[in-house]
């Protein structure tokens, strides 16, 4: 019997998203800095000759049928362009809220691949695995390799990994689900549209104070959209943003999610202790932002 695979997936957070414009595909041109947290799913692989999935965990009842969960499509992306590739059962270990804003679905799609590539002996540059993961969805070429990176177009488009510090967050979600396609529908041109960032103006290697203020600056065009669809949103940046050393309260991606950043773990723990006294009925987290290797 073969070894079981082991991989993480961690939760992907959208420091930024700016939206550049309606595509005529019908999709949306972004731009967002990413970057990942300790906060992961857990993915394992029994290589086998067939494909199945087995999920547990805290989550395991929100992610719908197997059938159209990502772990199976990108499985299934990766074995139409590799002949005779080797499968295998998975078994998800669910801890990342599921339509949250946080990429959990692409990031157990990424460690999938990931898992089969070392299953079949796939280099992780591999032509055929990044075309898996775009065909598998938006967020997953960036999951692949989950450091902080910028994010071009519909996600297709990515920097080399930004050499961001390690950030102590804390993440909030109010129990609420978003579609990530009515997010998008609600998203409105303004009168000063975004423009596409300068890649000189992007985040150096550069002390956390100047991180923030760069940040501070490049905020999450979604937000307003998602706080229509979900009112609920509103609370959690204003309870955020009131406590004690909370440096930027924002949203990720296309909500419900919202994270908090502060200057020391410590910090981010005694925030996190506060929220659960006053909003025991929150999904609340604490966590350090950055990314596999990251300083």
């Amino acid at each position: 019997m073969p070894l079981d695979l082991i991989d993480s997936a961690p939760a992907k957070i959208n420091l930024t998203l700016r939206v550049i414009g309606r595509r005529a595909d019908g999709y949306h041109d972004i731009e967002s800095v990413v970057a990942f947290a300790d906060l992961c799913d857990r993915l394992s692989l029994t290589p086998t000759d067939e494909l199945a999935l087995a999920v547990v965990g805290p989550g395991a009842g929100q992610t719908g049928a197997d059938a159209e969960n990502l772990v199976l499509k990108a499985g299934r992306a990766l074995a139409a362009r590799v002949a005779g590739i080797k499968l295998g059962v998975f078994r998800l270990e669910k801890n990342i809220p599921v339509a949250a804003g946080l990429g959990g679905g692409s990031a157990d799609a990424a460690a999938a691949l990931r898992l089969l590539a070392q299953a079949n002996n796939l280099a992780t540059d591999d032509p055929r695995l990044i075309e898996a993961a775009g065909a598998t969805g938006a967020d997953v070429p960036v999951c692949l390799d989950p450091r902080p990176r910028l994010m071009r177009g519909i996600g297709d488009i990515l920097s080399a990994p930004l050499p961001l510090p390690r950030l102590s967050a804390v993440l909030v979600n109010p129990g609420v689900a978003l579609s990530t396609k009515l997010v998008f529908s609600g998203w409105t041109h303004s009168a000063h549209p975004a423009q596409p960032l300068d890649s000189a103006v992007l985040p150096k290697r550069q002390s956390e104070e100047q991180i923030l203020d760069w940040l501070a600056g490049h905020p999450n065009d979604l937000e307003a959209p998602a706080t229509a669809l979900a009112p609920a949103i509103a609370h959690v940046l204003a309870a955020l943003r009131s406590l004690p050393g909370c440096r930027l309260a924002r949203m990720s991606g296309s909500g419900a999610t919202c994270f908090a950043l502060f200057s020391s773990a410590a910090e981010s723990a005694a925030a996190a202790k506060i929220l659960r006294a006053n909003f025991p009925q929150w999904w609340i987290v604490e966590t350090t932002l950055g990314g596999r290797d990251s300083d």
